[in-house]
């Protein structure tokens, strides 16, 4: 009797491995550069204040009690103003102990890479510019109201219509990341 072996089994996985070796994780492609750029974005949100400040929060600056008292409108904060030297006291509520101190509004979540640069080797990686779109997620009820917009324009442009933007990204061995 003659034995028949079948070799499709071993060339099938073959195939498959090669063409999964052309979609690496370290190859400079759009879809790689969104990963990377998510995968950062998720771990470090937007927030209305980088520089946390320490409550309870005193000032008398103009432009920052207006900014405070719409964080206090949206019931994040509590305030006590004095009246003989202007000075407001601000507190965090209960709801706003959650977000304090930084009051963060979001994570970007990147839709598309518009442009890159070719890669060049800069602090021992090849590295690459890329321009990306992104639009804001997770973004909490108090971001959306209208006297946080109004003290924050900035995070009101942020959260109402896809932005651009630009990064460095790094080739690792892993794949892209944003170097820290």
């Amino acid at each position: 009797m003659i034995s028949v072996r079948l070799i499709f089994p071993g060339a099938i996985l073959g195939a498959a491995l090669l063409v999964a070796g052309c979609h690496s994780k370290t190859e400079a492609s759009p879809a790689n550069f969104i990963t990377a750029l998510n995968a950062r974005f998720v771990d470090h949100p937007q927030c209305l204040m980088p520089d946390a400040p320490r409550f309870p929060f005193e000032t008398t600056d103009e432009e920052k009690t207006k900014q405070m008292d719409a964080l206090a409108a949206a019931q994040l904060l509590d305030v006590k103003k004095g009246t003989l030297l202007k000075v407001s006291r601000y507190t965090t509520t209960a709801v706003g102990a959650l977000a304090a101190p930084r009051f963060c509004y979001g994570h970007r979540k990147v839709t598309s890479i518009d442009s890159f640069t070719p890669t060049a080797v800069a602090n021992g990686f090849p590295e690459t510019q890329v321009v990306y779109t992104y639009e804001m997620k997770d973004v909490p009820v108090w971001a959306k109201t209208p006297e946080v917009q109004a003290a924050f324009p900035e995070m009101a442009k942020a959260i109402a219509a896809p932005g651009t933007d630009k990064a460095t990204l790094a080739k690792t061995m892993a794949g892209w990341s944003v170097p820290e």
